[in-house]
């Protein structure tokens, strides 16, 4: 808990975004995010709309110190923010369609329950090859390639514990369940794509100021109606984390600024060769030493 709290006391604007969503949503979310309590907190329809809230604060503060960005890309959630940063969608449609997301997804986990498990060690394409053995067992699949060595399955239960078996018997250095409530970027999730899907065809979306990299293809999009198939696809797509990365160093990317809550990203990039740096964002006294780098 206390997601943001330090920004929304210490910057109007920070404040601002956080009302600007309580109005949309029609409840305290702020309230929600500094006091929980954390069980509310932990339920992903408030989750998804407490982190994209966070995120799109800290952005704004970045912008209003100068700092521009020339590309984005987003993990999962993050996506439907690094959209909103290249004024491709509006800030009250995202706040909208990650609350919708998240309620989506959670009714999806219930009626086709599933599972999620990290596995680490083990190359994008050997986890790959793994979950099509273990597919015997139900659907498994790869669900996020979010490092050279580490990659998230996803799927229904037993077949997601038949791949960490399998994995650990190739020699993996560690595989963990995830607290998560359903299987996230797995053929489970087909209900709540039809659900975003028919939202995300009525939403306005414009074309993007700069390029973001998606999910789903680990390509820039610019064009309004790329940007609306790509956030649409990435609910039953694996998120390509990793090729994303790489997409957006082949395009000249060399600093990295990692915007909202933890520095998982953060690290998940050091898992890269190559000298990159990479500074996360998510309170007053990060946010202050950013600026002091990169201005």
């Amino acid at each position: 808990m206390g997601m943001g709290k330090d920004l929304y006391q210490g910057f109007a604007t920070a404040k601002a975004i956080f009302e600007e969503a309580n109005n949309v949503l029609g409840f305290d979310l702020a309230r929600v995010c500094f006091e929980g309590p954390e069980e509310e907190l932990k339920k992903t329809k408030n989750t998804q709309p407490a982190i994209l809230v966070h995120s799109v604060a800290v952005w704004r503060l970045l912008i209003n110190e100068g700092i521009h960005p020339d590309m984005a890309a987003g993990h999962s959630l993050g996506e439907y923010s690094a959209q909103v940063s290249a004024g491709s969608l509006k800030f009250q449609d995202a706040v909208r369609l990650v609350r919708l997301r998240g309620e989506l997804m959670y009714q999806a986990g219930l009626d086709r329950p599933g599972t999620m498990a990290a596995i680490v060690g083990l190359s994008g394409g050997k986890v790959k090859e793994l979950c099509h053995q273990a597919s015997q067992n139900g659907i498994v699949c790869a669900a996020n390639y979010n490092s050279p060595v580490q990659v998230v399955v996803s799927g229904e239960s037993p077949a997601v514990e038949k791949a960490m078996a399998l994995a650990r018997s190739a020699g993996a250095k560690m595989t963990v369940k995830l607290e998560v409530s359903g299987a996230f970027h797995s053929p489970l999730m087909d209900g709540a794509y039809l659900g975003l899907k028919d939202t995300l065809e009525k939403t306005e979306i414009h074309e993007a100021h700069f390029p973001v990299v998606a999910n789903a293809s680990a390509e820039p999009v610019l064009k309004a109606c790329d940007v609306r198939r790509m956030l649409q696809e990435q609910l039953l797509s694996p998120v390509l984390w990793e090729p994303s990365l790489r997409r957006m160093i082949a395009m000249g990317a060399t600093q990295f600024v990692e915007l909202g809550p933890g520095k998982v990203l953060t690290g998940l990039l050091k898992k890269l060769e190559g000298d990159l740096s990479c500074v996360n964002v998510d309170g007053a006294a990060s946010l202050a030493e950013t600026v002091d780098k990169l201005r």
